[in-house]
């Protein structure tokens, strides 16, 4: 029987892109997004190439928007195979000029919405012995990073929220887990995180602002040295997710990118084999 999968954030980007090559690789599709004026795109795509993708709208920081995405699923195959928390928001200001709502925000997209799309999907997949989460978190999710505190504080959030679950689901009820760490990618995510988090133009101001521009510099230095490519496209980490899906045994955590390993090797290079440290919890724990 083919597999299903449903993706969150398919409008652009990563999602756009992992609905196409999943619906390509003989998936049943269910792309969603919180607003459908920007499946137009997608839509044509799926005209031109005969893909069979349904689109759903769901609104990650919404429950009941996520549980009748889910229902409405079920409805129609009877199983939900594969999960892709894909949706999120980038986020760079300093923590003393972010609001309230803004600390919310990013948290709520970030985080929040990956907690409660799997929370909705977890009885159908215990019930039915079988499934997969995967989440597209981010290297920012091992690694803290100036300026992006709140957002790498999501990250690490779902980093912690998945290896914990894993610990448990993945033996009792062959749920597998894995989450995919990206390092910089060229797409509408960067152009968003910019229009979002910025003011007066800025990312930082007053006396963070010569911390700021000592930060980008360093970046765009070691850009300038690295010799593996920092930003990757939507296609590549796509490509990786499909991976995972087709991998019976797939690992917890993977990156994108040997530039994302190297930046992660300082966090990474204790146990390279994230099952390991599955298997060392339960160990302790179960």
């Amino acid at each position: 029987m083919k597999k299903n999968v449903l993706i969150t954030g398919t409008s652009t980007g990563v999602g756009f892109e992992m609905a196409i090559l999943f619906a390509k690789n003989n998936y049943k599709v269910y792309a969603t997004m919180r607003n459908l004026k920007k499946s137009d795109k997608l839509k044509q795509k799926i005209k031109e190439e005969k893909l069979n993708i349904e689109i759903l709208p769901l609104d990650v920081t919404k429950v009941d928007s996520i549980e009748l995405a889910v229902k409405t699923l079920i409805e129609k195959d009877g199983k939900i195979d594969i999960l892709v928390n894909n949706a999120g928001a980038g986020f760079a200001k300093t923590t003393e000029h972010a609001s309230e709502e803004e600390i919310r925000w990013v948290t709520d997209v970030n985080y929040h919405g990956v907690v409660f799309c799997t929370q909705a999907v977890l009885p159908y997949m215990r019930k039915q012995k079988s499934g997969q989460i995967i989440s597209i978190t981010s290297v920012g999710g091992l690694v803290g990073q100036p300026f992006n505190e709140l957002y790498c504080g999501a990250k690490f959030a779902v980093e912690g929220f998945m290896e914990g679950l894993a610990t448990y689901v993945s033996d009792a009820f062959s749920i597998k887990i894995t989450c995919i760490e990206p390092g910089g990618i060229a797409t509408e995510f960067m152009t968003s995180a910019i229009e979002k988090t910025s003011f007066e133009g800025q990312f930082a101001a007053g006396e963070y602002l010569p911390i700021f521009e000592r930060y980008m510099a360093g970046n765009q230095k070691r850009a300038n040295e690295s010799k593996e490519q920092v930003y990757q496209t939507g296609i590549e980490v796509a490509e990786v997710a499909l991976g995972i899906a087709q991998n019976e045994n797939p690992p917890l955590r993977i990156r994108t990118s040997q530039w994302a390993e190297d930046f992660c090797a300082l966090k990474t290079k204790a146990d390279r084999d994230g099952r390991k440290i599955v298997k060392q919890l339960q160990d302790s724990f179960l």
